[in-house]
């Protein structure tokens, strides 16, 4: 498609149509039927999501922070608001790795719509810990543990596959990675200094922009929350799958 050029949608069917790493941005439309129209983005705050009119983001915003008590926390610009956010998030995850083991034993490595797996997503998280935390603002040289999971275009974008394992570990692995890792940032926190928040560092994927630490922790934050919500997404899934 050439440059600017914009596809019109025209009396089609679209119906079951997916779009997954797909860019809708500014899309327009009109006099359609969306009953049932089911959309998941973690950028949703970027801007506005008109329905009728209707900037409809907060709503969702306000609905995510009401169903997932400390989500409101992953901003928290100070030590005692991240420690605190901290504390919640781990209280979260221990509830949904409880559901996800009292499950069948394959629950925790089923795929649900191509999505990562519930172990998988547990091995990404510590991966981001180790950019956000082990490699921007601790500022180690190898920070990567060789069961962490890095997002599904580091190879393509030029990074170095090769620290990574190219086993799948077992689930008591997976857990005492998540583990170490939670105690890794629990640990930063316990005493860090506003002064030390406001520092700079390297961004991790852009090396010529700089990003604050506090910012570096918001990212490991976001992290957390989208991903959790994705994984209790699946894993509801698979318990109300038929049998």
């Amino acid at each position: 498609m050439a440059s600017g050029e914009v596809i019109a949608f025209v009396d089609r069917d679209l119906r079951g149509a997916r779009f997954s790493n797909s860019t809708l941005t500014g899309a327009v439309m009109r006099g359609v039927d969306v009953v049932g129209l089911d959309i998941d983005t973690p950028w949703l705050t970027d801007g506005p999501l008109l329905v009728n009119g209707v900037d409809v983001a907060p709503l969702v915003e306000a609905e995510l922070n009401r169903r997932f008590a400390g989500r409101e926390l992953r901003q928290a610009p100070d030590p005692a608001g991240l420690r605190s956010a901290w504390a919640a998030l781990e209280r979260a995850w221990a509830a949904a790795i409880d559901q996800a083991t009292a499950m069948h034993p394959e629950a925790v490595d089923v795929s649900v719509d191509g999505e990562w797996s519930f172990a998988q997503t547990l091995r990404h998280l510590a991966c981001a810990t180790d950019v956000w935390l082990g490699k921007a603002i601790l500022r180690r040289p190898q920070p990567f543990h060789p069961l962490g999971l890095p997002y599904a275009e580091y190879e393509t974008d030029g990074f170095d596959m090769s620290i990574f394992a190219t086993r799948q570990p077992s689930l008591t692995e997976v857990l005492d990675l998540r583990a170490d890792r939670q105690a890794m940032v629990r640990d930063f926190l316990a005493s860090v200094t506003p002064e030390q928040l406001a520092e700079p560092r390297v961004h991790p994927w852009s090396p010529e922009q700089e990003v604050s630490v506090v910012r570096c922790l918001h990212v490991v934050l976001h992290e957390e929350w989208e991903h959790l919500r994705f994984a209790l997404r699946d894993l509801n899934a698979q318990g109300s799958a038929p049998t």
